[in-house]
């Protein structure tokens, strides 16, 4: 068997004490989730961000620092790398189509999340959360990636 690691990104969005959640289905479950999803083949980590938070909520943000970096390995053995990112709300795009899988984009208080844990998607949920309310913020030239070109 070849392991095989996902890439992917999260986005914590946060207007007026309430954080930008995804309410979703996900191998037939409703699980909550930040904007998140895997990046795709060649493209930046922060496009990534920026595009899974508009096409699972509707909202295009401003990506502000890095919270985290994370590994969570589930309960079927895949590991995932989530890349967490903070972000400001610049806009909801009126009727911007979301995922076939999504239900709908949610703002929750902390306290709101702590009462659907049954639904967190994964721990990493409220994780990101709490680190970055704890004030953690790297510069987003911390995740360096490398341009393309010919003669790399």
């Amino acid at each position: 068997m070849i392991w095989t690691p996902h890439a992917t990104v999260a986005t914590i969005v946060e207007k007026d004490g309430k954080f930008l959640f995804v309410d979703e289905m996900a191998d037939g479950q409703r699980v909550l989730n930040q904007p998140a999803g895997h990046v795709d083949e060649r493209e930046p980590i922060l496009r990534a961000a920026l595009r899974e938070t508009l096409e699972e909520t509707g909202w295009e943000v401003e990506i502000t620092h890095l919270v985290g970096i994370y590994t969570y390995t589930n309960p079927e053995l895949i590991t995932y790398y989530r890349f967490c990112y903070a972000a400001k709300p610049v806009r909801q795009v009126p009727g911007a189509t979301l995922d076939h899988d999504i239900i709908g984009p949610v703002w929750l208080s902390l306290e709101e999340l702590e009462q659907r844990k049954s639904q967190w998607r994964s721990p990493l949920v409220k994780k990101c959360v709490q680190d970055y309310l704890a004030g953690k913020a790297y510069p987003l030239e911390v995740v360096y990636e490398h341009p393309e070109s010919a003669d790399a």
